[in-house]
């Protein structure tokens, strides 16, 4: 199927999310994975010890090198620290790849609670990144930090994708994950309206990395020319089947197993 993916994010030492995770996603879903790396990371299932980001110049010189040559069909951002980086990988998919279908994570915190996203940067990020996707995918804490207020129930879920899609963004993937209960929701929200989505939650501390491989599976098939539901609907059974064969590793929030399979011909 292929379908060329650029992933605008972070390195994971770990594996579980991240660059690696990315790779991994994109690869197993039958894409190709190229990069451009945004920070390093020390991590592990237990935590992140430490982050040294990527030269601003440097994150736009690997932009530009991979679209001006293999090109893309669709573009992920994952960790973008702070405000030098998104300028930096926002004005180079502007000038290099208008119209190329963005997945944009907007990764603000980890695991175990280590910031991600310099306070400063929230505002470019609203202000650049946004309006340049064509899905936004927060977890309900970056969505609180997004819209200004708590989301903790399916009643404020709905309220803040609506917010979200005010900003300018064409749709709003809104994981529940963080939600109390045994049933979790997810929310696509489109000009069209609301899709819900609903599943059991999975009793399993090894979680490390859905976020990252959610977006990256999202940007496989937007890449591989399917349309946005069908390829959240993929992305989302994907990433279940990972967590569900997750291999154990580490003694915190382990990574899943991004070695599955789903059937392709499922979802259109």
């Amino acid at each position: 199927m292929k379908g060329r993916v650029l992933i605008c994010a972070g390195s994971d030492s770990g594996g579980g999310a991240g660059i690696q995770a990315d790779i991994k996603a994109v690869t197993a879903l039958g894409g190709f994975a190229m990069t451009a790396i945004t920070a390093l990371t020390a991590q592990n299932t237990l935590g992140l010890q430490g982050v040294m980001g990527v030269e601003a110049g440097f994150i736009r010189l690997q932009i530009a090198s991979v679209l001006d040559d293999l090109g893309a069909d669709a573009i992920k951002t994952g960790m973008l620290h702070d405000t030098p980086t998104l300028e930096a990988v926002c004005d180079e998919i502007a000038a290099r790849a208008p119209g190329v279908p963005l997945v944009a994570d907007p990764v603000m915190v980890a695991k175990g609670g280590h910031a991600l996203l310099a306070p400063d940067a929230v505002e470019t990020l609203k202000r650049r990144l946004l309006p340049l996707a064509t899905v936004v995918t927060p977890n309900l804490p970056e969505a609180e930090v997004l819209v200004g207020f708590p989301v903790t129930d399916e009643a404020s879920m709905r309220e803040a994708a609506l917010v979200i899609l005010a900003m300018g963004v064409p749709a709003v993937l809104l994981k529940g994950g963080h939600l109390e209960g045994d049933i979790l929701v997810d929310l696509l929200a489109t000009a069209e309206g609301i899709i819900r989505y609903e599943d059991r939650r999975i009793a399993t501390r090894h979680t490390h990395g859905t976020g990252c491989t959610t977006a990256s599976a999202i940007a496989t098939g937007l890449a591989q020319g399917l349309a946005l539901e069908p390829a959240v609907a993929r992305a989302r059974a994907y990433v279940r089947a990972a967590i569900l064969a997750a291999p154990g590793y580490g003694s915190g929030h382990g990574p899943l197993d991004h070695g599955v399979t789903v059937d392709a011909n499922r979802f259109g």
